[in-house]
């Protein structure tokens, strides 16, 4: 048991609702389809009444032929249970049909609510949790969902037609009638019994579901450093027991809701056997049930225990409704749980941005990651509009934390960050966001061209201001590079780029944004020289007239800057320009030694010099 259940513990942002909540909210994504709906709830009628009609035709045929047993009356009988048939075939169609359409509709909706949602997420969203997991959610429960639609058709199919075969019963014989009823309530106890198990067990198959699909999208996406390591068998063992893992867990699932329609079968065996015997001694005028029930004939006998065999099967359906009805409200509860979830990034109003100048006043700022560890304490930092500044330290000083929380991709839990004297929190975030540009150290492009991933920065953009933004970067020479220049196929995730190209597709895409604050999160520390030099006059272009902040391992981004900011666990310990610090010999030129001066020109022409 402990094997099974390793790994599938919920998730921090996962909630319980109850089954009346859940249904609230399940209606309401059905209620724009009211019409659709009212139309497949009578097709489900006329279904019923021509799936119940032909016992009915069969039955007083078996009266008549045992008086009237001409070809004609044959002709009849076969005649109306075949127009019966074609009738309940062409209802049916009607019902699936608009069903099919009502649940696409439906879970287009929902998962587009719920892709809304995931993407309004900040970036501790995913820090905490794997994107395959969040997939599953997106894609998987969604899709599961339409098993509560299904089922709730089902039911009220089955509703009408144990209405109809009630009444019916009732018209044939009532004392019969009235103990088959007497025993619905044991059906519906046995079914109700697995409820609660139903819903533990669907919600950890969809709980192991994720766990395989986080392990595929990570080991497909670092597929290249598992084979640089020949690890290969190491993922596929992992899958595998990820795969025994759901083996297990599908198994109980399976055994536990196929286990249901067993056990009541077994009980409305019992029951036809009971009614089998008091409707044989019906028949008998001179026995009990004859004589309390007048007596009834040869063909009201056939027709009701066909009629009981019919009813049997829509009250078991009904029974089991809500412990099968568990594995929908599973997904939907995995569904709603993403949708309700409440990013931790909170704006406590949506001020128009506009222009910005580009001012940033860090006021005692604390900001961890985690309950663990405190980030940034009490920090606070001015940055003039229009200001080169460089963040330099050693890794874990907070240098990237300030990053982003300037592009708020993270709240902080202290103190004030204001942009042009405004609270950020203040700020409606789409505008604000629109012009801060970020380049990463490891920048990512979407599947497509060089043209469309440059144009991302602003989807309007028409083809030559593509163009002038990639020419701002060393003229554009490093187009020539690439085989069909803009037109130039990527990759999935810029694979088919080199480092450099795809850090200067990520640079042009910037450009072409035009952004008042801009972000350089060691762009260049992974580049080589020629492609480091490149960078440096798309950011000479980028940097003219912007405040710009600049976390860099690079000397010559930093010479270039300012001011110089040098931090130590969170906290700013030196600043000033290049040469006033490594004129105090202090933390920075332990720094520079350490880092830069080897990048320096004086330090590479000391190795030509002859001893």
């Amino acid at each position: 048991m402990g094997f099974i259940l390793d790994g599938l513990d919920t998730e921090d942002y996962d909630r319980q609702y109850g089954d009346r909540e859940l249904l609230g909210r399940i209606v309401g994504y059905f209620r724009p389809y009211k019409r659709e709906m009212l139309l497949v709830a009578a097709m489900i009628t006329l279904d019923s009444a021509a799936g119940t009609g032909g016992p009915v035709i069969i039955s007083r045929g078996i009266d008549m032929l045992s008086t009237n047993s001409t070809t004609r009356a044959f002709l009849l009988l076969s005649g109306g249970v075949m127009l019966l048939g074609i009738a309940a075939w062409l209802f049916n169609f009607t019902r699936q049909y608009f069903s099919a359409k009502v649940v696409g509709n439906v879970v287009l909706q929902l998962r587009e609510d719920v892709f809304a949602a995931t993407i309004q997420h900040d970036m501790s969203f995913y820090d905490e949790h794997p994107s395959g997991k969040i997939v599953s959610r997106v894609t998987s429960d969604t899709q599961d969902f339409s098993d509560v639609v299904s089922l709730t058709m089902n039911l009220l199919s089955m509703l009408l037609l144990v209405v109809i075969l009630s009444i019916w019963l009732f018209s044939i014989n009532v004392y019969l009638t009235l103990l088959l009823i007497g025993m619905t309530p044991v059906a519906v106890a046995i079914a109700l019994s697995f409820r609660k198990i139903a819903r533990e067990v669907t919600q950890r198959a969809r709980r192991v579901t994720a766990k395989i699909n986080a392990q595929i999208q990570e080991s497909v996406s670092g597929i290249v450093v598992a084979k640089s390591f020949r690890q290969e068998q190491a993922i596929y063992n992992t899958f595998n027991e990820n795969n025994k893992q759901g083996y297990q867990v599908g198994l109980r699932r399976g055994l536990t809701l196929v286990s249901i329609f067993p056990v009541m079968n077994l009980a409305s065996g019992l029951g036809t056997a009971l009614l089998v015997y008091a409707g044989g001694l019906a028949t008998r005028p001179d026995s009990f049930f004859g004589s309390l029930s007048g007596g009834v004939t040869a063909g009201d006998w056939y027709l009701y225990m066909q009629t009981v065999g019919f009813f049997w099967w829509p009250m078991m359906n009904i029974a089991s409704f809500w412990s099968q009805f568990q594995d929908g409200l599973s997904a939907a509860e995995r569904v709603f749980a993403l949708i309700d979830l409440e990013p931790k990034v909170q704006q406590t109003a949506s001020e128009p941005v506009g222009r910005l100048n580009g001012r940033i006043q860090f006021q005692n700022i604390n900001f961890s990651y985690t309950d663990k560890e405190t980030v940034l304490p009490d920090f606070s930092l001015d940055i003039a509009a229009g200001e080169t500044l460089a963040l330099v330290g050693h890794t874990g000083a907070g240098k990237s934390s300030i990053a982003k929380l300037i592009t708020r991709f993270y709240e902080f839990q202290g103190g004030q960050l204001l942009i042009d004297g405004r609270d950020v929190r203040t700020l409606d975030l789409g505008q604000y966001r629109q012009q801060i540009g970020l380049v990463p150290q490891e920048p990512f492009l979407f599947s497509g061209t060089v043209r469309e991933n440059i144009r991302y920065g602003r989807p309007t953009a028409n083809d030559d201001e593509v163009l002038a933004a990639a020419n701002h970067i060393s003229n554009g020479e490093w187009l020539a590079s690439l085989p069909d220049g803009l037109d130039t196929d990527v990759g999935e995730r810029g694979s088919s780029l080199s480092m450099g190209q795809r850090q200067l597709v990520a640079l042009a895409r910037v450009i072409l944004k035009d952004p008042a604050i801009f972000i350089l999160d060691e762009a260049t520390a992974s580049v080589d020289p020629f492609t480091e030099t490149q960078i440096q006059e798309g950011l000479e272009a980028i940097m003219a007239e912007r405040t710009a902040v600049v976390i860099a391992h690079r000397l010559s981004t930093v010479k270039n800057a300012d001011r110089i900011v040098v931090m130590k666990d969170g906290r700013i310990i030196e600043e000033g320009t290049h040469d006033s610090l490594m004129s105090q010999s202090g933390h920075y030129a332990e720094l520079y030694n350490t880092y830069f001066r080897h990048q320096s020109l004086s330090y590479i022409e000391s190795f030509g010099e002859k001893p």
